[in-house]
């Protein structure tokens, strides 16, 4: 979860910058991974000069400003989501050792960690911190001299003994112009440059100074100068990694204009969605996943299919599942990645496992898949970020193109997401022959009239701004859907935990009687997501009534209805509506105010929305 950046580079004269400016701009735009504490360390001098600070990295800038660093072309940088230890000076990375000659900064979690620190204390060594990481500091400082000073080779032999998920980077003052890393079951990307190399938890570490990258395998150690890279497994065996060009520059990741990134990332999502739609049809209408891998003839004997995901993305699971076993009559289950290995569920070769991260990075999501494929299942990946784990060891991948999501809260990854499981779920139909042709294109169709109908949503967001100013001191919120509208108002409740920390509840509105009524009382806020009047008549009419159930007990209720849906007006305190859609389709419009409500009352209520606490954008450690 960590932000990780390492640089080596030739003379500033040459790059017009130093070793700490790469450090620093990697951290800024890595910072979404964790904020608890960060720290660099660069070589100078023939010596290690370290600084660390714990909250944001403003205070470390400020710490170097009041006592700088020397000029250096050789360092390594940290931001910190706290596992071991607290978030304090002394447990920020980076960490030293032999005797300060040796910095070391890490992301994930060295399982076995407490058995080598028990070795080393009674070999005498001392430790000033709570860490996992120092001890994997101490050993690559005690293995160092047994590799006769070669810092790769003592590498090699430190993770050997390295149990759990961890990316090690180091560097060592006698080796000024070296970084040395290791890959094991946690992010890493090598960036390439001319006369400079970098290492980055995720390409955004330096894509303000190349757009060239190389994905690193698991298990590999790449050790970066200026001018070359190496590769190799654990056993010293050179490995080789692919090289891939990032297809979006550094202005895609910068605010533009708005006051925070997550409000900048709700109003890209017209553009999420129509990147993510975006050449998936043949002239004559007919979908052409390229990227799935996997022989149509083998998707289409598909009996089963297990979407895995947390949070977010498992409500874009959760709209799926409705989606793909309407249009495909394929059963189709979601289950928390975290939770489905460890309970023997019953896959086979003829089960899908459908994985879905943004990142493609997340722990329990990867861990999940490499059990299925352990069970013989066929594995496709649902991903936002090129290059990450996930998609490189699953059997297919399915690329979202909504661009860097920065915000950790996610809003335009999630509206791509349902739109890269509804373009599975008709190529999945089109295989087996469940729909006709013409009704893949209609459906494909209203599809991309989603963009304009957001941007409409988004051209009157001020009305659900001044609701969400008005609701600022609320302390609890309550959100009702059913069908498709069930995982909107999860997702609606979600948000407004994550960036404005108050008690938010989303229930299925048919459970309403079944007990969470008794938590409605005088003035309870209750958004309802209502589904079309057109086509589900019942279903509307069922969402009507619970409208009035909770507002007969005092409830104020909010309604997110269909245009013209006249019904709801009598029964409600306040009416936002949304264009017209088919049902199916109707969580990428009914989404959108949710998230610019409880952006503007997180942001009316003083908080950052886009680094909320306790908190980071990709959870790599189970």
């Amino acid at each position: 979860m960590c932000g990780i950046v390492g640089y080596a580079g030739t003379s500033s004269a040459v790059a017009d910058h130093g070793a700490l400016d790469v450090l620093i701009e990697g951290l800024r735009r890595l910072e979404y991974r964790g904020y608890d504490s960060a720290g660099v360390a660069v070589v100078a001098d023939g010596a290690i000069h370290a600084r660390k600070k714990a909250g944001k990295l403003v205070n470390l800038e400020n710490e170097i400003a009041q006592e700088p660093l020397p000029e250096s072309m050789t360092g390594i940088g940290h931001t910190r989501w706290a596992t071991h230890g607290g978030p304090s000076d002394g447990n920020a990375h980076p960490h030293l050792a032999d005797g300060g000659k040796l910095a070391m900064i890490h992301n994930g979690i060295i399982e076995n960690f407490a058995g080598i620190k028990a070795e080393l204390l009674a070999d005498g060594v001392e430790f000033l911190s709570e860490t996992d990481t120092e001890v994997a500091a101490a050993l690559l400082g005690k293995v160092y001299a047994e590799a006769d000073g070669d810092l790769t080779r003592a590498m090699q032999l430190a993770v050997q003994r390295l149990e759990g998920a961890f990316t090690l980077l180091a560097v060592h003052q006698d080796h000024p112009g070296v970084v040395v890393a290791a890959r094991r079951n946690s992010p890493l990307v090598l960036g390439l440059g001319d006369g400079e190399n970098f290492l980055g938890s995720d390409v955004s570490g330096f894509i303000d100074f190349t757009r060239r990258a190389v994905e690193l395998g698991q298990d590999q150690i790449v050790t970066i100068t200026p001018d070359s890279h190496s590769i190799t497994d654990f056993d010293g065996n050179p490995a080789e990694g692919k090289e891939f060009t990032v297809d979006w520059d550094a202005a895609s990741a910068e605010k533009g204009g708005f006051p925070s990134f997550m409000e900048k990332e709700i109003f890209d999502q017209p553009a999420a969605v129509a990147d993510t739609l975006l050449g998936r049809a043949d002239a004559e209408g007919r979908l052409t996943l390229d990227e799935l891998r996997i022989e149509p003839e083998k998707l289409a004997k598909i009996t089963k299919i297990v979407v895995l995901a947390c949070g977010t993305s498992a409500y874009a699971g959760s709209v799926a599942k409705y989606a793909i076993e309407s249009w495909c009559r394929i059963p189709v289950e979601v289950e928390l990645s975290h939770e489905f290995r460890y309970r023997e569920p019953i896959v086979d070769k003829n089960t899908l496992i459908v994985s879905i991260s943004q990142s493609g990075e997340t722990m329990d999501t990867l861990m999940a898949v490499r059990y299925a494929k352990e069970q013989g299942a066929k594995t496709l990946s649902i991903c936002n970020t090129n290059g990450s784990t996930i998609p490189r060891e699953s059997d297919a991948v399915l690329y979202t193109h909504a661009g860097p999501e920065i915000a950790v809260a996610s809003t335009k990854a999630f509206l791509a997401q349902i739109t890269a499981t509804y373009l599975l779920g008709l190529y999945l139909a089109q295989l087996r022959g469940n729909l006709f042709s013409g009704q893949i294109k209609d459906i494909l169709a209203d599809l991309a009239k989603i963009p304009a109908k957001i941007q409409d949503i988004l051209d009157r967001s001020g009305e659900i701004k001044d609701l969400a100013r008005s609701m600022a001191e609320s302390k609890s919120v309550l959100f009702l859907g059913r069908h498709v509208g069930y995982p909107v108002a999860m997702e609606g409740a979600l948000k407004l935990k994550e960036i404005a920390y108050i008690h938010a509840e989303g229930f299925a509105a048919g459970e309403l009687k079944h007990g969470p009524i008794a938590l409605i009382e005088e003035g309870q806020p209750v958004f309802v997501v209502v589904p079309s009047p057109r086509g589900r008549d019942s279903l509307h009419s069922k969402v009507v009534s619970n409208i009035q159930e909770v507002r007969a007990r005092g409830a104020k209720t909010l309604v997110i209805a269909e245009n013209g849906d006249s019904a709801v007006k009598d029964y409600s305190e306040w009416v936002f509506y949304v264009p017209e859609t088919p049902t199916l389709l109707m969580p990428l419009l009914a989404t959108v105010p949710l998230q610019i409500f409880a952006c503007e009352l997180a942001t009316a209520k003083g908080y950052d929305v886009d680094q909320p606490r306790n908190l980071a954008k990709s959870v790599t450690v189970e």
